[in-house]
C-alpha cells in the first residue's frame, strides 16, 4: 500500500509540474503585472547564494525592514498581495527557481477567509505539500519554513479553520526532513485566547510596526535554531 501512495504522490507532482506554465481557474492572473516586476529586480540586483528567500502574501510584500530584522541572514523578498496558494504554487518556478539560495521561508494567509470560495483545512496542507514538491524539485533538501497564519481580528470568526490548518501543516513539517513549521499563535493572543489588536493597522489584518517586530523575532529564533 505504501508504494501505491508513494507512485501516486509522485504522478501527481509530476502533473502539476507539467501544467505549472496553465494557470488554473482559481489563479488570479492580475497579479502577472506584480510578478514581472519582482522578476525584473533578478535583473537589477544581485543576492549571494547563501541568502534567504521570503515568499507569499502581503504580509511579505509589506515587511519593509526584512532586510534588517534578518540581519545577519542577507534576503530575497518576493511577496505579492492577496495571494492564495494557487497563486503562489503557478508562480513557484519564477520566483523561485531563478535563485541559488540557503532556504526558503513561505507565508500564504488568504485561502481561508470567511468566504464561500475558501479552502478546507485539508486542502491548504495539500497546497502546502504541493508546494514543498515543487520547491524540492528543483532544489532537493532545500530547508523550508511555513510561518502559521497569524490570529487576526478580522478573520477571528474564521481563525478556528484557520488555526486547524496551521496545526496539519505542523504535523506534516514534523514528519518531513529540514521542514519547519513557525508558530506564531501564542504571542498574538491576550490572555483571554483573542487576537492583540495593537499590532495590526486599521484593516484589523496587516501588522504594524509593533506586530513585525514581535513577527520578526520569532521567525529569526526559527532561522538561527534551524540554519547551522
Amino acid at each position: 500500500m505504501s508504494k501505491i501512495l508513494a507512485y501516486i504522490s509522485l504522478i501527481l507532482s509530476i502533473v502539476l509540474v507539467s501544467c505549472v506554465n496553465t494557470p488554473p481557474a482559481t489563479v488570479n492572473n492580475s497579479f502577472e503585472k506584480e510578478i514581472v516586476s519582482l522578476e525584473a529586480k533578478d535583473k537589477t540586483e544581485t543576492y549571494p547564494d547563501n541568502s534567504i528567500l521570503f515568499i507569499g502574501s502581503s504580509s511579505i510584500r509589506l515587511w519593509r525592514t526584512l532586510a534588517e530584522d534578518m540581519k545577519p541572514y542577507p534576503v530575497i523578498q518576493r511577496g505579492f498581495g492577496g495571494s492564495r496558494f494557487t497563486d503562489v504554487l503557478y508562480y513557484t518556478p519564477r520566483l523561485v527557481y531563478p535563485h541559488k539560495i540557503r532556504a526558503l521561508v513561505i507565508f500564504v494567509a488568504n485561502d481561508i477567509v470567511g468566504a464561500e470560495t475558501d479552502k478546507s483545512p485539508a486542502e491548504v496542507e495539500a497546497l502546502f505539500k504541493q508546494f514543498s514538491r515543487l520547491v524540492r524539485k528543483k532544489t532537493p533538501g532545500l530547508p523550508i519554513f511555513y510561518i502559521a497564519v497569524t490570529p487576526t481580528p478580522s478573520r477571528w470568526s474564521v481563525w478556528s479553520k484557520i488555526n486547524e490548518g496551521n496545526l496539519k501543516i505542523a504535523s506534516y513539517c514534523q514528519s518531513q526532513n529540514k521542514m519547519y513549521f513557525i508558530n506564531t499563535t501564542p504571542e498574538y493572543l491576550t490572555d483571554k485566547g483573542e487576537p492583540i489588536d495593537s499590532y495590526f493597522v486599521g484593516d484589523k489584518l496587516h501588522q504594524n510596526a509593533q506586530g513585525y517586530a514581535v513577527w520578526s523575532k520569532i521567525i529569526k529564533n526559527a532561522l538561527d535554531s534551524n540554519l547551522k
